[in-house]
């Protein structure tokens, strides 16, 4: 089974972290929630979930990993400037992992600079960002290019779920 890295800060979208993350543990995977800090609690922007990290961005290693989940909400511009977690996603798409990002989360595939050629979508507001670092944008609901899968928004969930159960089947 595949060992997941999820990686969160404060103010994540709750649905976009406990609906992919329940879908990969009940699907028999690891789930890891790799933070800013080991032990640090990041809540979510509705306050309906909360999570600690297991593992900071400093240890976190892509070659212990099989795939990467960025949740989105105002999570991701917290991770994006993280130079460990910006690594640890450059390492991973280099080894050819799978890395998914819904809303938000391609902000921080653009910090690790991984989106030149590829096909992506995200949240509507960082539409012209996506673009920017190379991607050529789909307005879908979920876009799956080689490695990456992005999505748009929670309504978009049970295609990028899909999509990553696919894809660690």
């Amino acid at each position: 089974m595949a060992k997941v890295a999820f990686l969160l800060a404060n103010n994540f979208e709750d649905s976009e972290m406990k609906n992919p993350y329940e879908a990969v543990k009940e699907a028999g995977h690891q789930a890891v929630i790799v933070g800013l800090e080991k032990g640090a609690e990041c809540k979510g922007k509705k306050g309906t979930v909360s999570y600690t990290a297991e593992i900071g961005a400093e240890e976190a290693k892509a070659d212990e990993f099989d795939a990467v989940v960025i949740p989105g909400g105002s999570s991701p511009e917290a991770l994006r400037v993280n130079d460990d977690i910006v690594r640890f996603v450059k390492e991973a798409n280099e080894q050819g992992k799978l890395i998914a990002g819904i809303c938000h989360g391609p902000q921080v595939m653009i910090s690790a600079d991984i989106l030149k050629g590829k096909a992506a979508t995200c949240y509507i507001g960082i539409r012209d960002d996506v673009k920017l670092a190379g991607a050529d944008y789909r307005d879908e609901e979920v876009v799956v290019s080689e490695n990456i899968i992005t999505s748009r928004t929670p309504k978009d969930e049970p295609a990028f779920i899909r999509e990553i159960l696919a894809k660690l089947n």
